[in-house]
């Protein structure tokens, strides 16, 4: 008697052992319910810091002389900037650069027949960084009024950036992400479902491009130095499970 009872009750361990195993089994290949959704962040700001470069040039056959004229010249554009209210110490002046320049000469067949001399052209380059944007701004426009005192004056496009980068990301990565949850929120709700874990997160590539300038997107990153005006943008990508 107390045999055909083990029996039993161990036949019954078994089928309810097979029962759990089978149905951990078929959970174990049910795939997991997950939602992912991708947020958008963006903001717009206005550079902070202005780099704006020039270069002078002088020309003349005796390099010495070539090299007084052009140290004359740094003497008036500095006198310049100095008038504009431009402090000296924010102007690097880099190396000036020679060039010995020569003219080719070809015979009335069209032969190249050699050489000459014809001067030195001497050059010089100088940079401002400055957070006082519009005052450089200006300057870099009008400055080629050195023409009229004899100075070949080349003024180059200003490169804007703005100094609170760092700042302005983690802004843009809360932005993205909430915007990212929202969205995540709403999927499930319209599911009859709710959100459980977040499982992964990722960032995507910071952009910065001209504010209205209709630049694309680089999948690298885009960063814009000809615009003052700017528009930051960044993604997440977030992936939840669900309830």
């Amino acid at each position: 008697m107390k045999t055909n009872i083990s029996s039993i009750v161990f036949s019954t361990a078994i089928v309810i052992s097979s029962i759990v195993l089978g149905n951990a089994y078929m959970n174990r290949n049910k795939p997991e319910r997950t939602i992912a959704v991708t947020g958008h962040g963006v903001t717009n700001f206005t550079s902070d810091l202005i780099v704006w470069e020039g270069e002078f040039t002088k020309s003349n056959t005796d390099l010495q002389q070539a090299y007084i004229d052009l140290k004359k010249d740094k003497k008036v554009v500095m006198d310049y900037l100095a008038t504009h209210g431009i402090d000296a110490t924010t102007a690097v002046f880099n190396a000036v650069i020679t060039d010995r320049k020569t003219q080719s000469n070809y015979s009335a067949t069209g032969t190249y027949i050699g050489e000459n001399f014809i001067g030195y052209e001497l050059s010089q380059t100088i940079m401002i960084s400055s957070n006082e944007v519009e005052k450089i701004e200006k300057i870099s426009r009008e400055i080629t009024e050195l023409l009229n005192k004899g100075v070949q004056f080349y003024s180059k496009k200003p490169r804007y950036y703005y100094t609170k980068l760092a700042e302005l990301k983690i802004e843009m990565i809360s932005k993205a992400t909430e915007n990212a949850k929202l969205r995540a929120e709403k999927i499930a709700m319209n599911s009859g479902s709710e959100l459980d874990e977040l499982t992964v997160a990722k960032m995507g590539i910071f952009q910065i491009t001209g504010r209205h300038s209709g630049e694309d997107h680089s999948w690298g990153g885009a960063l814009n130095t000809s615009s003052r005006e700017k528009t930051a943008s960044i993604t997440t990508k977030l992936t939840y499970t669900l309830k």
